[in-house]
């Protein structure tokens, strides 16, 4: 169980520092993280992360995959964690 939520906070904390950075290099305009990178770290535990980048950064809210994937992924995460309870 502490695994479990130490993977998420960590996978968390990575996705949203992709997010930050995507978005710093949208920016730039130099190469930039791929939206399926980005889908991919959120769908295997980095969602909170994700969502959290979104709002903040204002990364990413104009892409309809991403408003309607990242808390589907969040809500399946948080649907794991409530079952390991």
């Amino acid at each position: 169980m502490i695994a479990y939520i130490a993977f998420i906070a960590a996978v968390s904390f990575v996705t949203f520092i992709a997010y930050g950075l995507d978005k710093a290099k949208a920016k730039r305009g130099s190469s930039r993280i791929s939206e399926q990178r980005l889908l991919v770290l959120a769908f295997i535990g980095g969602a909170a992360g994700a969502l959290l980048g979104m709002l903040l950064f204002r990364h990413k809210t104009r892409h309809a995959k991403f408003v309607i994937l990242v808390p589907i992924f969040l809500a399946m995460q948080i649907a794991a964690l409530i079952t390991l309870f």
